[in-house]
């Protein structure tokens, strides 16, 4: 095993994180330092250069500036408000009322739009405060929005399983949003749980019990919002359309959304083209380098050499798994989801194959690691805005988000350890 390769890797990747260069621009150098380890600089300049190119060279990648741009719609154009109105006839009446109408409207926000950070931004500016008017501390409205809004990274449509069908070689993307639905919707119920528990321990006020009629008011109020998900996945499902024209699809729908609603105009759509360009941009130089850094690793052979590792150190599947799951976590905590995904998955994938598990079950396993770093700092970009727009500090916050992140591990383990929680529905519509 030759340790070189990872030593230049590692430790100029860390090194430059902790000087403050972007996370992108540290892929890409760690890459090309790696790659001088065995080639001279010219060609390694060229050779990473190229894989940064080829590696955006994709057709399932179109759907990712679409789904952004289709989740920027939705952001400006009420549906947030609309999701949270429906949430709160449901679930108003029961402990912690609040708390969980910013779970459901987070998870249907996140669904709808495919964004942690879009749902983490309207759930904070519109609940928080009214949170904060019931008696609720704002940490504990800050956890709760924090560790909702990533599961919808989980539930479809969602970019971030778009990258790891294109890091697993192909896995089938219809599979994948398929699989990510008992998870999501698992996940959520564990915050539920957690966070009626906490309220009804430090006794918050609960709301008053809605009619029928107010429940069926605001159901049609949101039901439009709601039917995207049907549209969206019921196309592929039945073959109509791509993932990838999906997300066209779906962009022409939350504008059509916007304007019926009433709350985008004609003046607003430059800036939420303009906004969704940036994000696209982030987003697309991050798999780029990532890409870069998954070819120079294959190159190096350090993938097979840490799965040789890891299957020397147990034959036991159940055991792997658990090295595995917790490796994913470390590394949720220092790197962006993205470049997660990619550097990573060509490093797993072979070890969970050689255990028999199915690419799509470990898909799944692998965003529900990374959704717990998306909360948790150094680079936790959802915990950030979630503190930004509560006006607190994470600190204060980090006490009430601890049980929260018992519930997504606990999650987290059944899904990896129970394959069916995942592999039920794509397996029922025939997709796997």
């Amino acid at each position: 095993m030759e340790y070189l390769p990872i030593l230049v890797l590692v430790l100029s990747f860390v090194a430059l994180l902790f000087i403050g260069v972007p996370v992108a621009w540290s892929i890409a150098i760690s890459s090309l330092l790696t790659m001088m380890v065995s080639i001279s600089a010219l060609p390694a300049l060229t050779t990473v250069s190229q894989r940064i190119g080829t590696g955006l060279d994709s057709f399932a990648l179109l759907a990712i500036p679409f789904f952004v741009l289709s989740g920027q719609l939705m952001n400006k154009g009420g549906i947030a408000h609309r999701l949270i109105n429906f949430a709160k006839t449901l679930v108003g009446a029961l402990p912690g009322g609040l708390a969980l109408i910013n779970v459901i409207a987070a998870m249907l926000m996140g669904a709808i739009a495919g964004s942690a950070m879009a749902s983490a931004s309207a759930m904070g500016s519109i609940l928080g405060p009214e949170m904060e008017k019931e008696g609720y501390s704002k940490e504990f409205g800050a956890a709760v929005n924090v560790t909702s809004s990533t599961v919808g990274l989980i539930i479809p449509p969602s970019n971030v399983l778009i990258v790891y069908s294109l890091a697993s070689g192909g896995v089938s993307i219809a599979a994948l949003f398929l699989a990510g639905y008992i998870p999501g919707i698992l996940t959520g119920l564990f915050l539920m749980i957690v966070a009626s528990l906490y309220a009804k321990k430090k006794k918050y006020n609960i709301g008053k019990r809605s009619s029928l009629k107010e429940v069926a008011k605001t159901f049609v109020s949101a039901f439009p919002s709601l039917l995207l998900l049907v549209v969206i996945m019921g196309g592929i499902v039945a073959g109509i359309f791509t993932a990838t024209e999906a997300s066209a699809i779906a962009v022409l729908y939350t504008l059509v959304l916007g304007f019926w609603y009433k709350e985008i105009k004609t003046k607003d759509l430059p800036k939420i083209l303009l906004d969704s360009c940036g994000t696209t941009a982030i987003v697309m130089l991050l798999i780029g380098t990532s890409m870069s850094m998954s070819w120079v690793m294959s190159y190096e052979n350090i993938p097979q050499d840490i799965s040789t590792m890891l299957l020397g150190l147990s034959s036991n599947p159940i055991v792997i798994l658990l090295i595995i799951n917790l490796l994913l976590l470390f590394v949720g905590i220092f790197m962006d989801m993205t470049p997660a995904v990619l550097i990573f998955t060509p490093i797993f994938l072979p070890i969970i194959i050689e255990l028999g598990m199915d690419p799509v079950q470990f898909g799944i396993i692998m965003i529900l690691n990374l959704c717990v770093g998306l909360c948790t700092p150094p680079v936790g970009s959802v915990l950030f805005v979630g503190v930004g727009i509560a006006n607190t500090t994470i600190e204060k916050v980090i006490k009430p988000l601890l049980p929260l992140f018992l519930a997504m591990i606990i999650s987290l383990f059944l899904v990896t350890y129970f394959s069916e929680l995942s592999l039920w529905l794509p397996r029922f519509f025939g997709v796997i």
